[in-house]
């Protein structure tokens, strides 16, 4: 028997899918709100548990620290005038591989940057996986803007400084130069550094894919602009020495030279001049021999402008008085322990005064074996001999004074006259701005206003003394008439003709030539120092070649200075000489100044 057959209508066969029906749903619905919470999860993790990192990854995308430029503090003279300015400009910067993507616009770039096409490519792909690098540092803003106009991607602009020196070569050396970055590297630029560079600020920006800002986010750091100073540096004295001491190295076919002239009554220094100098605003091609500030790094001995300070000591020493007792100077030989001190004439019988006048290098040896050596030791060592100077200047030479124990009397004898030491120019000129100012030494320094030491190193009728015994080297007969005369004023000085050391000795050839100076004697205000180094046309000697120098200078530099003239009816007295420029002061023309020191005599 055959099993019946059950055939399904169609409303069992709804019934049999209808569990199938609800399985789906319940399995769609299931995966649905899996995904749901996996999204959840997900945005809980993004936005919650990993929120710090994401962040961070979409910022170093977009959000970017840019500093802040600050202009850099401005150098005045003590008169306002400006010296060192900065002034905006625009550094050129790119991203290679952006740059590199549009490689069509390479030659326009090239052209506007003053490269070569082929030499930008090789460059950006060298750099390409930098973000930053530059192209062009500081470009005018004009030149640049024309850069990016362009429209190159990834080619942006920085805003920077430029320090800019209107002086140019005349101030080169007091005040140095900055780099490309706006920090100091030599002079005063480096010394002030601190305070003139301020603060570069940084604020937090957004840039978008061709690296343009598109918004500033926050301020990080402010700015803070670099401070002004104000330099006892006098602009127009500068200028004068400046020049007439270029014409008179260019004349006498010398090699170098320096000035510098301070205020006896605060050690302000007014001017500080060398010659060969450079450009600041264009150091490329200039040599570390021409940016060398001479006055303040290199060191002379200093000839017979040294013998005022022997005087000095003569003087605290109780033996001498500017008229006595009288030195006999022989018949212009003097024969010390085998060595043979000479002067170029035979002066005979000379008072203190007269061995500064005639510029007696045996008077000054006689007169200094008689002292104490301790005393001329520390006489020396008051007046800034062996010792920086402390006027903050970089790179400032001390000189050399060999210490006083191990002196022997021939050694005394000739630093007499200058031999066996070693000074700069900003010494020698300081040691006369005391002697001016009564005895008191103020550290030399180049801010207006400072507050600078002084002391009382010597005996201000002392002192006293000496300005005039000094101003009897610039009346007739002594080596630096007529050639220091200024009209109207008193001049003390004294010149300084030295021999240069070589190896194994002295040059017979080659002169240092000196004249140190203070006027107005008779009210002193200014002390100067000119150094002529190796003059090979016309004469050698200090009282001919340094003197004018320093007489044309202080001429213009009384005057800027409103230093009244000296009573006029002093001139009188015997007769007054009207020269070009007036009264002089002097009754007639002086014989030709005196060889400060033959060869004979420099070496021991």
């Amino acid at each position: 028997m055959k099993p019946r057959q059950r055939t399904m209508t169609p409303s069992s066969r709804r019934r049999a899918a209808a569990p199938s029906t609800r399985r789906r749903m319940l399995v769609v619905t299931g995966v649905l709100t899996l995904a749901s919470l996996g999204l959840v999860a997900r945005a809980f993790d993004l936005q919650v548990v990993r929120k710090e990192f994401y962040q961070n990854q979409g910022d170093a995308r977009f959000l970017r620290e840019v500093p802040i430029a600050v202009s850099r503090g401005t150098v005045f003279d003590r008169n306002g005038e400006p010296l060192a300015v900065s002034t905006p400009v625009v550094s050129i910067w790119a991203n290679p591989a952006e740059v590199l993507d549009n490689e069509d616009k390479l030659p326009q770039l090239a052209a506007a940057i003053g490269m070569d096409a082929d030499a930008l490519k090789q460059y950006l792909a060298q750099r390409s996986e930098r973000e930053f690098v530059y192209l062009k540092r500081q470009m005018s803003p004009d030149a640049a803007q024309a850069v990016l106009d362009l429209g190159v991607p990834g080619v942006n602009g920085q805003r920077e400084f430029r320090r800019f020196y209107p002086s140019g070569p005349v101030t080169a050396h007091v005040l140095g130069f900055t780099n490309i970055d706006d920090h100091g590297q030599e002079g005063l630029e480096l010394a002030f550094d601190d305070w003139l560079a301020g603060k570069p600020g940084a604020k937090r920006v957004i840039r978008d894919r061709m690296g343009h800002i598109v918004e500033d986010v926050e301020l990080v750091r402010a700015p803070q602009p670099g401070r002004d100073i104000t330099l006892s540096i006098d602009r127009r004295i500068q200028f004068l020495a400046y020049n007439e001491l270029k014409n008179t190295i260019e004349q006498a076919d010398a090699d170098s030279g320096s000035m510098v002239i301070v205020d006896v009554r605060n050690g302000e220094i007014l001017a500080m001049v060398n010659w060969p100098t450079y450009n600041p605003n264009a150091l490329r091609g200039s040599s570390p021999s021409s940016r060398r500030n001479r006055a303040m790094t290199d060191v002379v001995e200093p000839g017979s402008t040294m013998k005022p300070f022997v005087m000095a000591a003569a003087l605290s020493s109780g033996k001498y008085t500017p008229t006595g007792p009288m030195v006999d100077t022989g018949n212009g030989h003097f024969f010390y322990l085998t060595h043979d001190i000479r002067d170029t004439h035979a002066y005979g019988l000379l008072s203190p005064t007269g061995i500064l006048a005639k510029s007696s290098n045996i008077g000054a040896a006689k007169v200094a074996i008689t002292l104490d050596t301790g005393l001329l030791y520390d006489t020396f060592r008051a007046f800034g001999f062996g010792n920086s100077t402390n006027s903050g200047f970089p790179g400032e030479a001390s000189g050399y004074l060999k210490p006083g124990r191990g002196w022997g009397q021939l050694e005394k004898a000739i630093m007499a006259y200058g031999y066996g030491l070693n000074v700069t120019p900003l010494q020698l000129a300081n040691g006369y701005a005391t002697i001016a100012d009564g005895g008191v030494m103020h550290l030399p320094t180049f801010v207006k206003g400072s507050d600078n030491e002084a002391k009382q190193i010597i005996d201000p009728k002392i002192a006293g003394e000496l300005v005039q015994m000094l101003e009897a080297v610039t009346q007739p007969g002594g080596t630096a008439a007529p050639y220091a005369w200024i009209a109207n004023y008193a001049v003390a000085g004294k010149t300084g003709t030295a021999h240069k050391a070589t190896a194994g000795g002295y040059s017979k050839n080659n002169y240092s030539a000196a004249f140190a100076g203070i006027v107005p004697a008779s009210a002193p205000r200014m002390a100067a120092v000119v150094v002529i180094d190796n003059p090979r046309k016309g004469s050698y000697y200090g009282g001919l070649v340094s003197a004018p120098v320093f007489a044309k200078v202080m001429d213009g530099a009384l005057r800027l200075m409103d230093v009244p003239p000296d009573n006029i009816g002093r001139w009188y007295v015997g007769g007054p000489l009207q020269g070009q420029n007036g009264l002089t002061g002097n009754k007639q023309p002086a014989v030709e100044a005196v060889d400060d020191a033959p060869v004979e005599e420099a070496t021991p």
